[in-house]
C-alpha cells in the first residue's frame, strides 16, 4: 500500500482550526477501509459465475477491490496516452487549441468531453448541474498561488481517445464480472478519466450516480448498474473516493441531512477506496460516495466505466446527464454497445495469449467487430448515445 502518512498531514494542514480533526479522520478512514473484507483477487467458480463470497461482500458494501487487475504492461501502455492526450489538451476552459497552437483533443466533439475547475475546487456541489444530484458543496481549500486558473479533471468519452483505455475496457476477467453481475446481456453506461493531480485535483461532492428508478416498482440495489474504476497509480484517504458501506440499498438519499447530522462534510461511517497501481475497485453507482480535493502529494488517475443490466435501459427514458434524455431502444442500445466489440479486438490484438470475452449478444445477432482504421473513425462522439439512468 502506499505509504500517505506525509498526505495526510499536508492536507490536514489546508482545514486550519480542524486540522486535527480531518487527521483524525483521514487515518481512521485509512484503516477502517483496510479492515473490511472486501479485498482480493478476481475469483471465478467452477460454473464460470463470479465467486459466491465476492458476490456476497460486494452486495454487503457495495464495493468490492479486486487487486492487481491489471500488470505493469497495461499501466504503462495507459499511462503512455495519458502523456500523450495531455499534450493535446486545449490551454483553458475556453480554449479549442493547444499550447503548440493546434486543435485541441475533443475541440470537434458533439458531446462535453473535458471537463475543468478551480484547482482544490468542488465545481458540482450544491449546484443544479447533472440534475442536483450533487446536493453540498465540499469545502474548497486556498490553493498555491502558482496553480492554473483552472485545472481538467474529467474527460468523458475517453475511449475515442486513448486505444489503452480502450482495451482496459475490454478485460475478460472484468466483463465476466459484469455478466455474473447483470446477466450476459448487459449493457454498456459511460467512460471517463478521472484525474485527480497533487495540489490541484478537484472534489466531487457526496451523491448518488442512479437519477431514474428511485421510484420503480422494480427498485433493487443493482437497478442502477455499476462503474469499474481502475486505478493507475493508486488510490489514498487523500486522492481517492470514499465512499458509506451498504447506502445503496437505502433508496435516494438527504444528503445535506447526513451532512448535519455528521457536523460537517466528513460523513460518519465512510471509508476511502485504498488501492494500489493496477487494481480495480466495482462501485455500485447507488451508493453514496464523493471525494475531496486532492491536497496530498500523490496523484489519482482513474480509468472509470460502468455496465447495465439491459432490462434497466431497454425503453426507459434516460436521466439525460451524460447523453441527451431519450428513450433508449434495441438501436440505440446496439449502436452504443459497437464499442465493446472494437475493444474485444483491440484487446486481442495486443494480448494474443489471452483469452478474449464473448458477449452474448454479439454472438446471438452474428456481429464481429474489427478495430483499424475504420473503427476509430466509427467511434467518433460515440458517447452521445451514452446509456445514461
Amino acid at each position: 500500500m502506499i505509504n500517505v502518512a506525509e498526505s495526510i498531514e499536508l492536507c490536514a494542514a489546508y482545514y486550519g482550526e480542524e486540522s486535527d480533526a480531518v487527521r483524525d479522520y483521514l487515518q481512521e478512514g485509512h484503516e477502517k477501509a483496510l479492515t473490511l473484507d472486501n479485498r482480493g483477487p478476481i475469483l471465478f467458480d467452477e460454473q464460470g459465475g463470479l465467486d459466491a463470497g465476492i458476490r456476497s461482500a460486494y452486495s454487503r458494501y457495495g464495493f468490492y477491490v479486486f487487486t492487481g487487475v491489471l500488470d505493469s504492461g497495461e499501466l504503462a501502455d495507459i499511462n503512455a496516452d495519458l502523456a500523450a492526450m495531455r499534450e493535446r489538451f486545449p490551454i483553458g476552459p475556453e480554449s479549442s487549441v493547444t499550447a503548440a497552437g493546434e486543435p485541441a483533443l475533443g475541440a470537434n466533439a458533439k458531446a462535453l468531453t473535458l471537463v475543468w475547475s478551480k484547482p482544490l475546487g468542488d465545481p458540482l456541489g450544491g449546484t443544479a448541474l447533472a440534475n442536483g444530484r450533487h446536493q453540498v458543496k465540499m469545502f474548497e481549500p486556498q490553493a498555491a498561488d502558482d496553480t492554473p486558473a483552472a485545472a481538467p479533471f474529467i474527460l468523458l468519452g475517453s475511449l475515442q481517445f486513448s486505444e489503452a483505455c480502450l482495451r482496459t475496457y475490454a478485460h475478460p476477467e472484468l466483463l465476466r464480472v459484469a455478466e455474473s453481475i447483470n446477466g450476459p446481456d448487459f449493457a454498456p453506461f459511460n467512460e471517463a478519466l478521472f484525474i485527480k493531480d497533487p495540489g490541484i485535483g478537484a472534489a466531487v461532492s457526496w451523491h448518488q450516480d442512479g437519477v431514474t428508478h428511485w421510484d420503480s416498482e422494480a427498485f433493487d440495489e443493482d437497478i442502477h448498474g455499476f462503474n469499474f474504476m481502475a486505478q493507475l497509480y493508486g488510490s489514498t484517504a487523500v486522492n481517492g473516493v470514499w465512499v458509506v458501506p451498504g447506502t445503496h440499498k437505502l433508496g435516494k438519499l438527504d444528503i445535506r441531512q447526513l451532512v448535519m447530522e455528521s457536523g460537517s462534510e466528513r460523513l460518519k461511517g465512510a471509508v476511502p477506496l485504498v488501492c494500489d497501481p493496477g487494481d480495480v475497485v466495482i462501485c455500485n453507482r447507488q451508493l453514496l460516495h464523493g471525494s475531496f480535493p486532492n491536497c496530498g502529494l500523490e496523484p489519482r488517475v482513474t480509468v472509470n466505466f460502468g455496465f447495465h443490466r439491459r432490462s434497466s435501459v431497454l425503453g426507459v427514458r434516460g436521466g439525460g446527464i451524460h447523453s441527451d434524455a431519450q428513450i433508449f431502444d434495441e438501436t440505440i442500445i446496439a449502436r452504443r454497445s459497437r464499442v465493446l466489440g472494437y475493444a474485444i479486438d483491440a484487446r486481442r490484438r495486443r494480448f494474443p495469449n489471452e483469452q478474449p470475452y464473448q458477449y452474448r449478444p454479439f454472438a446471438d445477432s452474428d456481429k464481429h467487430y474489427l478495430w483499424d482504421d475504420a473503427a476509430r473513425r466509427d467511434i467518433q462522439d460515440y458517447n452521445c448515445d451514452d446509456l445514461s439512468i
